[in-house]
């Protein structure tokens, strides 16, 4: 199939979340973080501008703005925000952080701004500041990722262009740079090496299909979009190389909180014998949870799965069970790919080794 690119590979960036110093607001002139609203995507390009707190709350709540790496600016722009504004700041950090719980990212993000704000007396320029510098290290360490990633994935299979499934969207759409997971299937594109980018459309809510897609579209990827319970066949026909996916929380042991829909990926890997491979920057290793049953996994309204559009798909009054995550266990996880360099096997000393600036333990 034919995908042409809108844009040369190297050019196009979406700038999911930024921070402007002066635009009209309900309150007058003044400060806000202006997000391009991922729920209108493919259709329409559309920002949002928050001039407050409960609206970048809501508006994160709402999946406007998404992904592990974004969240993290995104929560630090909100407590610049409300230093900004004079409002309790203390406050604000638990607000943005609980607004989705399974997103580490968040609460790290919020929390790095906040210390920087209460070590400098309160000075709202420090909170502002911190958050600039947590949006140029998400750049650097997306990039680091994708080169860490592509050098990976390029020697598992050297002789001929990789075949890749992907879930969910981890690419510019979710970082400061170009992403994490979707970054490396960028880098495999630019070097040559990438034969076929397989895009699960990630039901309930179609992040895969609205906006992996895009951004395949965008870069002048070869992809395909196909229905999540399609992957299996992928597999049994021996059309898939290698599996990469984003995280939204990495425990101590490795285990991987991302996207629902994710294991039942990494059991068909593993059954199929397919590298299943995770990237990450290191803001998402959680060192405080334990083990994958430490993870809290966000439950989200029914009505996604039981209506499309506003349009109901399910008879009237129909229950749901709709948890916006699953949780991978590190036996299924082939490789962990970091800013830092590439973790395999994935042990919960091999994490801490990791997170304490060590070299990375990997094996081919």
């Amino acid at each position: 199939m034919d995908n042409a690119p809108a844009h040369a590979a190297d050019e196009w960036s979406p700038r999911p979340a930024y921070w402007l110093d002066d635009v009209p607001t309900a309150y007058g002139h003044g400060p806000a973080v202006v997000l391009l609203d991922q729920t209108r995507l493919p259709q329409e390009e559309v920002r949002l501008v928050c001039s407050d707190v409960p609206t970048l709350v809501d508006a994160v709540r709402r999946l406007v703005v998404r992904g592990a790496p974004v969240l993290g600016i995104v929560g630090a722009y909100g407590v610049a925000l409300a230093a900004a504004r004079g409002d309790d700041v203390k406050a604000a950090v638990q607000d943005i952080a609980q607004a989705r719980p399974t997103a580490v990212n968040l609460g790290w993000g919020a929390r790095r701004a906040f210390a920087a704000w209460e070590a400098s007396g309160g000075d709202a320029l420090a909170a502002l500041r911190e958050a600039r510098v947590i949006h140029t290290e998400d750049a650097q360490a997306s990039a680091a990722m994708a080169a860490n990633g592509a050098e990976y994935a390029g020697a598992l299979v050297a002789d001929r262009p990789l075949r890749v499934l992907t879930h969910c969207n981890t690419g510019a759409l979710v970082s400061g740079g170009e992403g994490t997971a979707l970054a490396v299937v960028r880098e495999l594109h630019r070097a040559g090496r990438l034969g076929q980018l397989w895009v699960d459309e990630t039901r309930p809510l179609l992040q895969g299909a609205r906006l992996t897609a895009y951004e395949a579209a965008q870069t002048g990827m070869p992809y395909a979009v196909l229905s999540d319970n399609a992957a299996g066949s992928l597999f049994a026909a021996g059309e898939v190389d290698l599996v990469v996916v984003g995280a939204d929380r990495i425990a101590a042991d490795g285990a991987t909180a991302n996207k629902v829909g994710t294991y039942p990926l990494a059991v068909l890997a593993r059954h199929h014998g397919v590298p299943f491979v995770v990237v990450a920057p290191m803001s998402t290793v959680d060192l405080d949870t334990p083990d994958g049953d430490g993870i809290v996994v966000e439950q989200r309204d029914g009505g996604e799965v039981t209506e499309l559009s506003g349009m109901p798909l399910t008879p009237p009054g129909s229950p749901a069970y709709n948890p916006a995550f699953d949780v991978t266990p590190p036996a299924l996880i082939t490789a962990i790919v970091t800013e830092s360099g590439v973790l395999s096997p994935v042990s919960t000393i091999a994490i801490a080794r990791m997170s304490a600036g060590h070299d990375p333990v990997m094996r081919r």
